[in-house]
């Protein structure tokens, strides 16, 4: 079997940059190589309601927006499946033959659950006036995510190392599968992860967390240029960087940290030609004698020159929803053929695919005839 890619986001909201850094801009790369055999890209709405059940119409709205997002980014319905998690009603069967194979403990333990379950103020015991209690389906998340990846066997998960929590409770979760029925029919999934550092936790504007819609920190994919240019230009830098001629720590500055996200090597002769590379800029800087708005307005050029095509594409798209609708629908048919194989294969394993077991069925029936 060849390698297959599976990975998505859940439609809470319109992606943002650390998205494309993170994630978006390398399934495209891979997209184009060609080194896989199929690659699966999900929009992930059965997650999202695990915390936003009492506000379905969020989720149901920011679909078409999560679909423009993938589509202006470059990904191509010709090389890609994409398809909405929803409409793949066998990853909620597998979900629940998986959920036998998991302790609660072992699901109480994953650093990612309880850090979502903290941002969240969801509190497992019980209710308070600050705290929420937990929903069943947001804890076991998880669970459901491993059957998302093992439904298309997918052997690679491009994510954020964040998710690096889940995709080991996946393998643990195929081994227990494959070791208790017997069978191989589950592959373990690896994790391929950013290659710039850097673009594994790309930080808000605020400079004080991961860039979240939920915190309000977010430059969004479908800004436009006025308001991505007024976000950078409020974005964090270093608070002791008082005057021009102080010297700056670029450590933890969000300028610095998305120039090295973002910036290539011909950046600079093309917007700023008195510097060569990244690092001189970040020498300069240091030593004193340049102000946070300079380097601040080489980002905006920078970040322009990877939004635009973006934004052109999605301009388009936006001529033909319909046309997006459909490509959704036909992603989602062609991978619930290839989750329905597999479900398939889970049961046979499983020995539970009771009226396709000719054996079974002989059996009983000699059983019962010999009685009488």
């Amino acid at each position: 079997m060849g390698r297959i890619i599976l990975t998505g986001d859940r439609p809470t909201g319109k992606l943002h940059l650390g998205h494309y850094v993170g994630s978006l801009r390398n399934r495209v790369l891979l997209q184009n190589e060609g080194n896989y055999e199929r690659m699966f890209v999900f929009i992930a709405d059965v997650q999202a309601l695990t915390d936003n059940a009492d506000n379905p119409e969020k989720v149901r709205q920011n679909i078409i927006e999560v679909a423009l997002d993938y589509l202006s980014c470059g990904l191509d319905p010709e090389k890609v499946t994409i398809f909405i998690q929803s409409q793949i009603p066998e990853l909620h069967e597998m979900t629940q033959f998986f959920s036998n194979l998991v302790t609660v403990q072992r699901l109480q333990r994953n650093p990612t659950v309880k850090s979502e379950m903290a941002m969240r103020g969801y509190n497992g015991e019980s209710e308070d006036n600050n705290q929420r209690g937990l929903p069943v389906g947001f804890f076991t998340y998880p669970i459901s995510q491993a059957a998302d990846i093992c439904a298309f066997k997918s052997t690679t998960v491009p994510v954020g190392e964040d998710q690096e929590p889940m995709i080991e409770q996946c393998r643990e979760i195929v081994r227990s599968f494959n070791g208790t029925y017997k069978c191989d029919v589950l592959v373990e999934p690896e994790i391929l992860l950013p290659g710039n550092i850097v673009c594994r936790r790309l930080p808000g504007t605020d400079g004080k967390a991961k860039m979240s819609k939920s915190l309000g920190n977010c430059i969004y994919l479908s800004d436009t240029p006025k308001d991505m240019e007024q976000k950078v230009k409020g974005m964090f830098t270093d608070p002791g960087h008082l005057r021009v001629e102080d010297p700056g720590k670029v450590e933890g500055n969000c300028v610095f940290t998305y120039l090295d996200a973002f910036c290539e090597a011909d950046d600079f002769a093309k917007f700023w030609p008195d510097y060569a590379c990244i690092e001189e800029l970040k020498d300069h800087y240091r030593r004193g004698g340049l102000g946070d708005m300079k380097c601040k307005k080489f980002l905006i050029q920078v970040l322009n020159d990877r939004l635009d095509p973006i934004r052109a594409r999605r301009h388009a798209y936006e001529q033909d929803i319909p046309e997006v609708y459909n490509i959704l629908r036909k992603g989602s048919e062609a991978a619930r053929e290839v989750a329905a194989k597999t479900l398939h294969e889970m049961k046979e394993a499983m020995q539970i695919n009771y009226f396709d077991d000719a054996a079974l069925i002989a059996e009983q029936a000699a059983k019962y005839c010999h009685e009488q």
